[in-house]
C-alpha cells in the first residue's frame, strides 16, 4: 500500500488499528482533534475481555504490556440495595476474564507503541467527501485538507466520517449518567469505600429507574456512575455550570437512601457531568463504500453495556489483519471486515455467556432478575 490508512480518531479503536497495521508493516496515520494525550481525562476503569478485547491486544503484540496495567482485585463485585443491604458479592478470582485497566494508561500503551508522529494531534475534522475510485477529501476546522484512497472513522458516536457510508444518526435512549468522583475515600469516607469495596458496586432501588454504580480506581478514588432514567429536557432545566445546585438535584432523586451510597454523590469531590446515552440502529449496515469504513461506536453506537471499547479494538484489530491478509485488494479486505463487524453487532454476546462471565455459574434468582431488570 503505496498511501498511508487515515485514520480520524485516536481513541481505542483507531489506536489499535493503526498498531496493528504497524505490526504488518503498513503505514498509517491518526488525526485527533484533542491537541495531546493529555488534554482532557480519558474517562475510567475498562474491562477487557478474554473474548474480544484481549484478543485485539494480542494482535497489537502488547500482551505483556496490558498485564503491566491490571489492577489487581478490581473485578471483585458487590450488589447491594437502596438500604446499603448486600445481594450479592463476587470476589476476583485472578483468573483475568474480564482485568480492570485504567482507560488512560491503556490508552497511552497503544500511542506509546506506534512511531513517532502517527497521531497527529490538533486536527479537528470539519467534513469529509468523496472524490470517486475510492479517494476521499478530509477538511480540518483550521481549513487544511489531506486526500486519502483509505478513509477510516473511528471518530466516535458523532463521527464526520459516518455520512459518506450511511445517513444513520444517534438518538437518545432514555438513560443518562452522572459522573463524579470521590478521592482519598478509604480515609475520608471509610462508610462509602467499604460499601464499594476492592471493585465495583451496583445499587439498586426498588425501579430499575435510577441507580448508582461505583468503581474503585488506582489507590483509593471512587468513580461514580449515577444512572437516571429521564427524558433530555429533565436534564436540561439542570444548571451543570452550578455544581452545587446539580449535585443537589441529582441527589433528590435517591432521597431516603443509605447515606453511604448518596455520599458517593453528595461528596463528590469533582463537579457532576452529565453523559446521555445515545444508539444507533441495531444491525445496521451499509452498502460497500470504496476507499471508506467505520470502527467501534462511529459504526456500532450503543448505550454503555460494558463491550464498546471492547468491540471498538477488535474492529481495529480485525481490520488491521484483514488489510494485511489482502495486499493490494483494500476493497476485499474491507468488505470482509465489514461483514464480519456487522454480523457481530447484530448478534451481540449470548446472555448466558455474560452472566456467567459477570456472576459466576451460582447466580440467585433473584440477582438474574434484577440484572434483566437494569439491562438496557
Amino acid at each position: 500500500m503505496h498511501t498511508p490508512v487515515t485514520i480520524i480518531g485516536a481513541g481505542l479503536g483507531g489506536l489499535t488499528l493503526a498498531r496493528v497495521l504497524h505490526v504488518h508493516g503498513i503505514p498509517a496515520a491518526v488525526y485527533e482533534a484533542e491537541p495531546s494525550p493529555m488534554a482532557r481525562m480519558q474517562g475510567g476503569m475498562l474491562d477487557i475481555h478474554d473474548y474480544n478485547g484481549q484478543l485485539a491486544v494480542e494482535a497489537a503484540g502488547l500482551m505483556a504490556g496490558f498485564r503491566g496495567l491490571v489492577l489487581e482485585g478490581r473485578e471483585a463485585m458487590r450488589i447491594l440495595d437502596q438500604d446499603g443491604k448486600l445481594l450479592f458479592e463476587k470476589v476476583d478470582d485472578g483468573q483475568g476474564r474480564r482485568p480492570e485497566v485504567q482507560r488512560g494508561e491503556l490508552r497511552q500503551l497503544l500511542i506509546d507503541a506506534l512511531p513517532a508522529g502517527t497521531v497527529r494531534w490538533g486536527h479537528k475534522v470539519g467534513g469529509t467527501r468523496a472524490l470517486g475510485e475510492g479517494r476521499h477529501e478530509v477538511t480540518f476546522a483550521d481549513g487544511s485538507t489531506i486526500v486519502t484512497s483509505l478513509l477510516v472513522g473511528a471518530d466516535g458516536a458523532w463521527s464526520r466520517v459516518r455520512p459518506l457510508l450511511t445517513g444513520a444518526t444517534p438518538e437518545y435512549v432514555g438513560t443518562a449518567f452522572v459522573e463524579t468522583y470521590l478521592f482519598n475515600a478509604d480515609t475520608r469516607h471509610p462508610a462509602t469505600a467499604k460499601a464499594v469495596g476492592g471493585g465495583s458496586l451496583s445499587a439498586n432501588g426498588p425501579t430499575p429507574d435510577a441507580a448508582i454504580n461505583a468503581h474503585r480506581e488506582s489507590g483509593d478514588t471512587l468513580h461514580t456512575y449515577v444512572a437516571l432514567t429521564k427524558p433530555l429536557d429533565w436534564f436540561a432545566a439542570i444548571d451543570f455550570t452550578d455544581p452545587a445546585a446539580a449535585t443537589a438535584r441529582i441527589a433528590a432523586e435517591f432521597d431516603g437512601w443509605a447515606p453511604e451510597l448518596t455520599a458517593l454523590i453528595t461528596d463528590g469531590d469533582t463537579a457532576p457531568v452529565l453523559r446521555p446515552h445515545y444508539t444507533l440502529p441495531v444491525g445496521l449496515r451499509w452498502d460497500r463504500v470504496p476507499g471508506a469504513t467505520l470502527v467501534g461506536d462511529a459504526a456500532h453506537l450503543t448505550a454503555p453495556n460494558g463491550e464498546g471499547a471492547n468491540l471498538a479494538m477488535l474492529d481495529g484489530a480485525e481490520l488491521g489483519q484483514a488489510l494485511a491478509a489482502h495486499p493490494g485488494d483494500v476493497e476485499a479486505a474491507l468488505a470482509e471486515y465489514e461483514e464480519a463487524m456487522f454480523t457481530r453487532s447484530a448478534n451481540p454476546i449470548d446472555e448466558a455467556d455474560l452472566i456467567e462471565s459477570l456472576f459466576g455459574d451460582d447466580v440467585p434468582q433473584s440477582l438474574l432478575d434484577l440484572f434483566h431488570e437494569q439491562r438496557p
